[in-house]
């Protein structure tokens, strides 16, 4: 029982990993101007798109593929905050959102008019069916690799935020709009850079899940909504708390679903969100918003 309570958490953390970057771009967006983008997904898919028509059709290299699949979404994600959102001055915060929610519509149509609505292979460089033995449990080369690159872009992402004059630009940006421009900071080149960082987050998390779910034009609903899980469970304005929710859903899910029920294994997520806005609004390393009145 109690290896194949680890096999599955192993599982879980594979999984996990992915949730995690889709959460960490909600939460960027989040901190830096309180929008929950709802195109998030489409960028991803978007993207693992492009990916799938530079490998196969292109003969572009895979990494080279994956590389330039990040700058181009990332370039689209920045393109749609400079051109459009930030154009909408008179626009309220809801109305940036529904915003979003028009873009993602775009996103969707346009990739099924381009690519078709049929299911697609995508090509990797890792199998599925080789697996690894540690003691008792098993994890395929897939899994493996994906869980690596999740970690890997994590570490990435923290030194850029911790480590870099841009990471504390972005930092100064989500504490204090007004007083970080007052200071210099370009707080709309900031702005923009968020939104590229989350969309090449996204992206990087459908080109990893596109081997296991296959390629098509709503692959990265599901996913999305994890990811919003996983931002709302750890905080949606703490960055570590993306990365511990992401990691606790996964792992959590992956555990219902091998000793209790797959069936519900999908709504999980969603009672999660529930019980935690219930009891702990904030999410677990996230921080009581005031606002003085």
């Amino acid at each position: 029982m109690a290896v194949l309570a680890l096999q599955y958490a192993l599982n879980g953390l594979a999984t996990g990993s992915l949730y995690v970057l889709v959460a960490l771009g909600i939460v960027i967006l989040y901190r830096t101007s309180r929008i929950l983008n709802f195109a998030h997904g489409d960028i991803a898919t978007f993207g693992t798109f492009l990916a799938f028509t530079l490998i196969t059709r292109l003969g572009v290299a895979p990494l080279l593929a994956y590389l330039l699949t990040l700058a181009t979404t990332g370039l689209l994600g920045a393109g749609f905050y400079s051109l459009i959102l930030r154009r909408a001055k008179e626009a309220t915060l809801l109305g940036q959102i529904v915003m979003t929610l028009g873009f993602a519509l775009v996103l969707n149509g346009a990739v099924v008019v381009v690519w078709g609505a049929d299911t697609k292979v995508f090509p990797s460089l890792l199998s599925e069916t080789k697996v690894y033995h540690l003691g008792g449990i098993v994890i395929s080369q897939l899994s493996l690799g994906s869980l690596i690159m999740g970690f890997f872009l994590m570490v990435l992402l923290y030194l850029l935020v911790q480590w870099t004059k841009v990471g504390l630009a972005m930092r100064a940006v989500s504490q204090n709009p007004l007083a970080a421009q007052a200071l210099g900071i370009p707080t709309r080149r900031v702005l923009a850079l968020a939104w590229g960082v989350a969309s090449a987050l996204g992206a990087s998390a459908g080109i990893l899940l596109a081997p296991v779910t296959l390629l098509d034009p709503f692959m990265m609903l599901d996913p999305f909504l994890k990811g919003f899980a996983a931002a709302v469970l750890g905080g949606m304005d703490s960055p570590p708390g993306a990365v511990v929710g992401g990691l606790v859903l996964g792992v959590i899910e992956s555990l219902f679903g091998g000793f209790v029920s797959v069936a519900f294994k999908a709504t999980l997520a969603f009672a999660i969100i529930v019980l935690v806005l219930t009891v702990r609004p904030e999410g677990l390393l996230g921080r009581e918003y005031k606002k003085r009145v």
